[in-house]
């Protein structure tokens, strides 16, 4: 018998959902992406990007204010 894995290992989020998440638009989101100051991303053939949520969150781990 096959389990399945738990969902969020090496969940693909969607740019939609990054944006909606940060309250962003996505031209900010391509901004970022182009200084180098996004997440990793995964670019499919079909041009959609994906981030792995396990790299989002590493990302926004990154951009914690050590008050």
């Amino acid at each position: 018998m096959t389990t399945a894995l738990p969902r969020f290992r090496d969940e693909k989020l969607t740019l939609a959902e990054i944006c909606k998440d940060l309250k962003i638009s996505r031209s900010t989101f391509y901004d970022w992406r182009a200084k180098g100051r996004a997440p990793r991303c995964i670019k499919l053939p079909n041009g959609d990007i994906r981030v792995r949520r396990s790299d989002y969150e590493n990302w926004l781990d990154d951009r914690e204010d050590a008050a």
